[in-house]
Order: C-alpha cells, then sequence, then structure tokens
C-alpha cells in the first residue's frame, strides 16, 4: 500500500469537493458561507382531468429547500425544472405568497434564498391554490415551526394579507379525506362558482381569513410575535 499515493488522492478528492460546494454556493447567488435549512417536503391540493376528461381532486408534494445567503441582495425564489415543472401564472403566484408571508410575519426576507421542486415526471403545475402552502411553509421553516401532521391548506396569499379564494374546494377536500387528512383550511371567501358543497364524514374543514389563522392552524403557532 502506497501511503503517500493515498493521501494526494485524498487531497485531490477534498479538493473537488471544496470546488464542488463553492460552485453549488455561487450558483445561488451567494458567498460559500451559505446557511442551509433543511428541506421541507409538503403536500399540496389540486385538481386534475381524468381519462374520461372529468375535473377530479389530488394530492401531491412539492419540496422545498432554503438557504440564508451572506448578502443582501433580494429574495431569490428558484424553481426545478425537472422532474416535474411549474408554470409561469404558478411561479408568479408562489413567489408572491412567499413575498407575502414574510412581510405578515415581519421577517427580512433579502437574504434568503428558495428552491423548489415538483417531484413528478412530467408533470407540471399550473395554478395558484398552492401558493399560500408554500409560502407559510418557507416561513415555518426560518422560523422553526414544524408543520402538523395531517393538515393542508389550499388559497393564495392577497395584497391585504389574506387568504384567497380558489376553486375546486369539494374536489381538493375530497381527495384530502381519501388520503387520510385530518385538517384541510381553506378561504373563508370562496369562490361562487363551486357552489354548495359537503364535507366528508369526520374530515375537519377549517375556513381561514388572514395569513395568521392559516398559520395558526398548520403550526399551532402565529405567525408574527403577540405585542
Amino acid at each position: 500500500m502506497n501511503i503517500q499515493a493515498d493521501r494526494k488522492r485524498i487531497s485531490r478528492l477534498l479538493a473537488l469537493a471544496l470546488t464542488m460546494s463553492l460552485v453549488f454556493a455561487n450558483s445561488l447567488g451567494a458567498s460559500p458561507s451559505v446557511q442551509q435549512i433543511p428541506h421541507l417536503i409538503i403536500p399540496i391540493l389540486g385538481t386534475s382531468l381524468n381519462k374520461q376528461f372529468r375535473p377530479v381532486g389530488m394530492v401531491s408534494q412539492v419540496v422545498i429547500d432554503v438557504y440564508e445567503r451572506q448578502d443582501r441582495n433580494g429574495l431569490q425564489v428558484q424553481f426545478h425544472t425537472e422532474p416535474g415543472n411549474f408554470s409561469l401564472f404558478a411561479r408568479q403566484s408562489i413567489h408572491a405568497a412567499i413575498t407575502r408571508a414574510f412581510a405578515a410575519a415581519n421577517l427580512p426576507s433579502e437574504s434568503w434564498t428558495v428552491l423548489l421542486k415538483f417531484p413528478y415526471s412530467g408533470q407540471t403545475i399550473y395554478g395558484e391554490s398552492l401558493s399560500a402552502m408554500v409560502g407559510l411553509s418557507v416561513v415555518s421553516m426560518i422560523k422553526g415551526d414544524h408543520l402538523l401532521e395531517g393538515r393542508a391548506l389550499t388559497g393564495t396569499i392577497t395584497e391585504r394579507g389574506s387568504i384567497g379564494a380558489v376553486g375546486g374546494l369539494q374536489l381538493k377536500i375530497l381527495a384530502a379525506y381519501e388520503h387520510h387528512f385530518q385538517r384541510v383550511l381553506v378561504p373563508s371567501e370562496y369562490d361562487v362558482r363551486d357552489g354548495d358543497w359537503r364535507t366528508p364524514f369526520l374530515m375537519h374543514v377549517s375556513p381561514v381569513g388572514t395569513v395568521d389563522e392559516a398559520y395558526f392552524g398548520l403550526t399551532g403557532h402565529h405567525l408574527a410575535a403577540l405585542p
């Protein structure tokens, strides 16, 4: 065994690892000293079309990674384009929701990078109803508040700091019920196109009006520190 050769090989591997970490940090627009918060996988509720082209509810997931940078160059929200993708409308809605969630929580956003992945090959998210769930989940990661099991939120975050109405509530609630969710948070302002609908047996559906109500329902904590 050549100990000197092994040491040289290990040195080259360490140098390569350091180079790769620097490249990754720079790809985030950050200095090498980037702090990552462990990634979070969140449930999202949506609608799609089945083989008969009829609308159905669906439950899927989004993976969130959050990085704190050393600069103050502004909030950066980045999207993986594979395995799944996000439409331009979905990206804009998510970016707006994250920005508004930071503001509602009185958190500075200029040094954070958020990286999002839709882990379903060949599929694309088109709607905006996941945006509030994503925005409040990002804040929960930074605050260290864990999301409660068996809960999901559908809706947007408006400029006023309320949870905005989205369509397809009945289908989304049924999908959550089939996946054994215990509680679904929905906007207190309903989309008139949904009409009347029923809550499945033993499914807890909670209308929420503000981002603080939604955050409390998801985490059991208030969004911002109380005075």
